[in-house]
């Protein structure tokens, strides 16, 4: 399919994991994508794998937490291919951070609240404009099935964050409507995108990762793709008529 000809996406966190399925599932439709993680290592492999694709690709490297470097990464990517079409909010995740709640340290707290909730509303912020200078936009914001729910294997500082996602873009999809601009989030349930999260997965009893399988109806993990194509979804003009919400793709996990 080539729903995405011609746009440029940006996907934040897409060095490797999740971020890099989501670009691939992106490009694979047609889109230009910005590669931006923290990593120079991994910002070059992703990217190179989306050129193997056949599509245009850059990669920058920035933190999502600095309002400088996300500045400096959308005046580069206005000034290489003229408009920014897509915004994929997906840097963030529990950051290797503890969650039992008295293990929880206050620097823990902040890391993880900074990266997924600061982060996408900085980016919101500098990319926004772009796009209404141009009368067009789709903004999907990563959040999880813990942002309406509950958390697995993350700390209340996940959950909390996750929430906070979404309450920002239901409040973007509001305030932005009127300027043809589009914000949505995508909710995955487990999801083992790489070794942080197979570690945090292979920490669990044997018991414990039956009890969570068990409690997912389609009796299975999700797979990166499938986040994806969700996202391809929502970006694309099939999703024309669809803002302010949050897409479940957790195998109807929630019905538990």
């Amino acid at each position: 399919m080539n729903r995405l000809k011609d746009r440029v996406a940006i996907v934040t966190g897409s060095g490797q994991g999740m971020g890099l399925a989501i670009a691939k599932c992106l490009a694979k439709d047609g889109a230009k994508i910005v590669i931006t993680d923290i990593n120079d290592e991994t910002i070059a492999k992703a990217a190179a794998e989306i050129k193997a694709l056949g599509q245009d690709a850059m990669g920058i490297k920035m933190d999502v937490t600095n309002k400088a470097q996300i500045k400096a990464m959308v005046e580069t990517t206005v000034k290489t291919w003229g408009h920014i079409d897509i915004l994929v909010n997906n840097a963030g995740g529990a950051l290797n951070t503890p969650y039992k709640l008295e293990e929880i340290e206050e620097k823990h707290w902040d890391l993880v609240v900074n990266v997924n909730l600061k982060g996408a509303f900085l980016c919101c912020q500098q990319v926004i404009p772009q796009m209404i200078r141009q009368g067009s936009g789709a903004i999907i914001n990563i959040s999880a099935l813990a942002g309406h729910w509950r958390a697995s294997l993350a700390g209340v500082q996940y959950t909390a964050a996750k929430a906070g996602v979404e309450g920002l873009s239901r409040q973007f999809a509001y305030d932005y409507g009127p300027n043809k601009i589009r914000v949505n989030a995508v909710a995955p349930t487990v999801t083992i995108t790489g070794e942080r999260m197979q570690g945090l997965w292979d920490k669990k009893s044997d018991e414990e990762r039956e009890r969570i399988s068990k409690e997912i109806p389609l009796r299975r993990q999700s797979i990166p793709d499938e986040i994806g194509a969700a996202v391809v979804f929502l970006a694309s003009d099939e999703a024309s008529y669809i803002t302010g919400i949050t897409l479940d793709v957790s195998g109807g996990r929630y019905l538990r």
